[in-house]
């Protein structure tokens, strides 16, 4: 079993951004994914650069991982149950099997929870979203329905209405926990709330036509956001001692490197505003990083050194030089 310069666990697009740019810096990189990544769930993502009239997010996936490939980097699918690391390594645990590598970047993303309603996980991209900045001007001049009972409920309502004129809230048969501030702010921009649990979901295909209640009514919605909450895949993080904040994000620093030497983490898992650009450009970073460490290591381990030395035995490394007139 080799030992590699950098496992990458997750293959959304903080891992394969981070693997295409370790690929290009030289360095034997391997991907082990089990294949859930949440940009999967998006069949049509309208705000990354460079694709005018939006991209599928299996598409951008895809077209990623191929990318990765053919600068070399490697793939396994397998789920990593465990990992261990020690002075200059670390061992993953998978299903499927062990590997090993000096360096590892944990980009396992996160979980949106969508709300405990039947029907309504087939309308997710289409008609139910999660996050306002990625989605509201999908919705703009429609029904909105926003599902939640905390203070970031009232915030998204209200963020929604530069979209809409029609936006409500829905707690589910929860009780409200938002605070008196956010009380006052739904008072103020005369935000209706329907407190009662929701007892259906009407949709045609992927699409939200109403949510019935208890006791009989039934409200019409074009589209529906949740802020029921987020999982955080941390685990892993955990179990190599690094630190985590109380949301369960895993703390890095501006170079996406945790409280673990060596072990680093990019994209949703991390405090970053979960956003597909972001989580692909912090994984550009992480790898960047990650490549400097080995280098500085390389320079005090000798390993380049010897590298080096074995350029100069099999290969002629001076330039040509032609005398002129000759």
């Amino acid at each position: 079993m080799s030992v590699r310069d950098v496992i990458v666990i997750g293959a959304g697009p903080a891992g394969l951004s981070a693997a295409i740019y370790l690929g290009r810096a030289k360095r034997e990189v391997l991907v082990v994914d089990s294949g859930k990544p949440m940009a999967r769930w998006e069949p049509d993502i309208q705000n990354y650069l460079g694709f005018p009239d939006g991209i599928s997010g299996d598409d951008l996936i895809d077209r990623g991982r191929s990318q990765a490939e053919r600068f070399g980097a490697e793939f396994a699918e397998d789920e990593i149950v465990n990992a261990s690391g020690w002075k200059g390594a670390f061992a993953v645990e998978g299903r499927q099997g062990v590997y090993e590598a000096k360096r590892l970047l944990i980009a396992t993303g996160i979980y949106h929870l969508p709300p405990d309603i039947e029907g309504v996980s087939e309308c997710i991209g289409h008609s139910m979203f999660f996050c306002k900045d990625c989605d509201g001007f999908r919705v703009e001049g429609k029904t909105v329905g926003i599902y939640g009972w905390r203070n970031e409920t009232v915030e998204y309502a209200l963020a929604m209405l530069l979209y809409s004129p029609k936006v409500a809230i829905l707690t589910d048969g929860r009780e409200p926990k938002w605070d008196s501030q956010h009380q006052g702010w739904i008072r103020d921009y005369s935000i209706p709330v329907y407190t009662r649990e929701i007892s259906e979901a009407k949709r045609c295909d992927g699409q939200v036509q109403s949510l019935g209640l208890a006791g009989g009514s039934e409200v019409k919605f074009d589209a529906l956001f949740t802020t029921r909450g987020d999982v955080y895949f941390n685990r892993l993080a955990k179990a190599l001692g690094a630190a985590i904040d109380g949301d369960g994000e895993i703390v890095v620093n501006e170079c996406q490197a945790t409280s673990v030497p060596g072990l680093y983490a990019a994209g949703c898992v991390t405090p970053a505003n979960c956003q597909i650009i972001i989580a692909a450009g912090q994984g550009a970073v992480a790898a960047q990083a990650i490549n400097r460490d080995l280098f500085e290591e390389s320079l005090v381990t000798h390993s380049l050194r010897r590298f080096r030395q074995a350029q100069v035995r099999e290969e002629q490394v001076a330039p040509e030089v032609t005398v002129e007139g000759r």
